[in-house]
């Protein structure tokens, strides 16, 4: 196994090369190590040149009710109102640490992504 740190696209394509013919390795064996090895590395490169940014948090919010089959009014009840709700959600109003408090409890909504991008620290 000569594996290498992954500095450079060109050591990433190769990587990825790599990668691909060890794919059908055995468990246990040593090319199966080293795709193990190879993928950590590929994984910590692409992480640090292409981070994933938390989604916008009225964006986090409109997918968990399409995916939950959640109406507006839903989410009213939430936010402790109907006009507030339509107000978040057509982004006429920001949300507020208590709305964010509610929403996570009651929707497990992560924390990061109903904070949003904005409000990362860098």
């Amino acid at each position: 196994m000569s594996v290498r740190p992954i500095r450079t696209g060109a050591d990433h394509a190769a990587a990825i090369t790599r990668i691909k013919s060890l794919w059908d390795a055995q468990p246990g064996s040593p090319d199966h190590d080293e795709l193990e090895v190879l993928s950590v590395l590929v994984s910590a490169f692409e992480d640090r040149r292409r981070p994933m940014l938390p989604p916008d948090p009225v964006d986090a919010i409109k997918f968990h009710m399409e995916q939950n089959g959640f109406m507006q009014k839903d989410f009213a009840a939430v936010v402790d109102g109907v006009s507030r709700a339509s107000e978040v959600l057509n982004r006429r109003r920001p949300l507020t640490i208590e709305m964010i408090r509610a929403i996570h409890a009651a929707w497990t909504i992560p924390l990061n992504s109903l904070i949003g991008k904005h409000h990362q620290a860098a």
